[in-house]
């Protein structure tokens, strides 16, 4: 019983450890601006910062996803499209960006947003 004990407290700490480093790895996000120089660029209002994948975190997998954002004239994000990056920090990052508000706008525009995952 002792020893189940013991036993179940490491695994709480490991946990909390895990979680605690975690929550310190940092994810930037950055407006790259569209491609189409005729659409004004649009500035946020609220972002979402995305989760670092635990994967990515066990396997050291770092690196940029750049997303393509189709915004609403109110400036919610309508649709999103990967233009490129890893396959395990691309589902994160488009999530985070879907939450994203932008400031309302006289038309839907598009926007490439690039995340910097770096592990830090």
């Amino acid at each position: 019983m002792l020893m189940w004990k013991q036993m179940k407290s490491a695994v709480v700490l490991a946990l909390a450890l895990a979680f605690s480093i975690g929550a310190t790895t940092a994810v930037r996000a950055q407006d790259a601006g569209a491609g189409d120089s005729a659409t004004a660029k649009r500035k946020v209002k609220t972002r979402t910062v995305p989760d670092y994948p635990v994967i990515a975190k066990q396997l050291h997998i770092t690196g940029k996803v750049k997303i393509e954002a189709t915004i609403a004239a109110d400036g919610h994000v309508v649709s999103t499209h990967v233009v490129g990056g890893s396959p395990v920090l691309v589902a994160a990052a488009s999530d985070a960006l879907k939450k994203w508000k932008y400031e309302p706008g006289p038309k839907e525009t598009t926007e490439i947003v690039e995340f910097d995952f770096d592990g830090n």
